[in-house]
């Protein structure tokens, strides 16, 4: 995938307390670091992701969503005044529409608590315990019109063990997560 000259110019859209941001922004701030995180975009106002986005002094926007085409219409502005050459969705819990994809023509990869294909959508932590998994993890992929399902780009696994509560999964998972996310980015605009 080609990426503009220089580091890559990335928006985060968040709708919490943003612990996926704070892993990218950290691995930004590191020497040679191949990407920069230039925006932050939250549905959400009171949330501890923006005063993240605050400490480290980047643009942040709350974008109300209370209609999508609204909402969709405001973040391609911004988006496009901002030079953004990456999306990535971290914790962001509203679907983008087929028509905003399209419109953005760059890439927007999103980080999902679940081995791909496997647990697409929401409660991934209840539904791999219930069916007595024996791994779960966790999946960066390409954003496409259709549910979690768009080009798997990096997953890890961890190993679910019987005393395994919804929480305790959920804590690992994101152990994962602030791990594979920077990977994932950097792969993108190398040797994807």
């Amino acid at each position: 995938m080609e990426k503009s000259p220089g580091k890559t110019i990335i928006a985060v859209f968040i709708s919490g307390r943003g612990s996926n941001l704070k892993s990218l922004i950290k691995h930004s701030k590191k020497k040679n670091s191949l990407f920069k995180i230039d925006l932050v975009i939250s549905n959400n106002i009171n949330v501890k992701g923006l005063q993240i986005a605050k400490k480290f002094k980047i643009k942040n926007y709350y974008v109300k969503y209370s209609n999508k085409r609204i909402f969709e219409s405001r973040v391609l502005k911004l988006l496009n005044k901002n030079k953004i050459d990456l999306i990535c969705l971290a914790g962001f819990m509203k679907i983008l529409s087929r028509k905003f994809i399209k419109k953005y023509s760059k890439p927007i990869i999103n980080i999902h608590p679940s081995l791909l294909p496997k647990y697409k959508g929401l409660n991934t932590h209840s539904r791999a315990i219930k069916n007595k998994d024996k791994y779960s993890g966790a999946t960066v992929h390409i954003v496409n019109e259709k549910l979690d399902s768009g080009k798997i780009i990096i997953q890890e696994k961890v190993k679910i063990l019987k005393s395994d509560e919804e929480k305790t999964l959920k804590k690992k998972v994101q152990k994962i997560e602030h791990r594979i996310y920077p990977k994932a980015v950097i792969k993108l605009f190398t040797n994807y």
